[in-house]
């Protein structure tokens, strides 16, 4: 008697539940637009969210091999199109390290990470973003490895953005100085580029000119480089003679 009522039981159970999922596959069905949009809206939400707040901790980590990882997670997030606040200060702070961010063991820096750097400042022209400009300027300010002031630079160009002529006048600050103390053709190139995109949406073309002559003169500079730097000071003196011409 007992096993008859325990299969009829079961029977019911199984019953019951196959009505309640067919009302909700009903109601799923019935709702699978709007449903879809508002499940896909939540979830971007929760990844970005999640990539921010996991970037944000490996790159505050003490280790390279973690900042590393932070990098790589950075360029993917950039790529597709995830700028949040978490991301964007993991990028501020890995474009600082071991320059405005500094850890030290007994006097000796821990966190000089150059080439991570580097990466960061390059995903930070992908952003185009005023943000990024700012966080880019005090890089080309404060840096002093040639390979990180050129990626640095090489992202100003790409954003394009020169209010008041304040990232022409970063670069040009910083090519000079290390026209001084150590004239690197890499960076040369990468200003000179900087310069040509940057020349439309400058007001004291002075700046660029004076810079550009400099770079042309100074034989430290591979032959190519000197003479691009004076095929785009030719280009930006004819553009100024023709527009005053006009």
């Amino acid at each position: 008697m007992k096993k008859t009522v325990s299969i009829f039981s079961m029977l019911s159970l199984m019953a019951v539940s196959s009505f309640l999922f067919a009302q909700e596959q009903s109601v799923q069905k019935n709702n699978t637009s709007s449903n879809t949009k508002s499940e896909s809206s939540v979830e971007d939400e929760y990844f970005s969210d999640m990539d921010g707040v996991v970037i944000l901790s490996l790159a505050s980590s003490d280790e390279y091999d973690n900042k590393l990882t932070a990098m790589q997670f950075l360029e993917d997030a950039v790529d597709n199109g995830n700028v949040s606040e978490d991301v964007m200060k993991a990028l501020n702070q890995l474009a600082g390290e071991g320059i405005s961010t500094q850890a030290r063991t007994n006097g000796r820096l821990m966190n000089n990470f150059p080439d991570i750097r580097r990466r960061a400042c390059l995903a930070l022209g992908k952003v185009k973003t005023e943000e990024a400009k700012n966080y880019l300027v005090k890089v080309t300010l404060a840096e002093n490895e040639p390979m990180v002031i050129a990626a640095a630079v090489n992202s100003l160009g790409e954003i394009g953005i020169n209010g008041n002529d304040e990232v022409v006048d970063a670069i040009a600050y910083a090519n000079r100085r290390n026209q001084i103390l150590n004239p690197t053709s890499s960076l040369a190139f990468e200003v000179i580029s900087a310069y040509e995109k940057l020349a439309e949406n400058t007001n004291n073309k002075k700046i660029v000119i004076d810079s550009l002559t400099k770079i042309a003169a100074d034989y430290h500079y591979a032959t190519p480089v000197r003479n691009r730097a004076m095929k785009v000071l030719k280009a930006i003196n004819d553009g100024g003679s023709s527009s005053s011409k006009k």
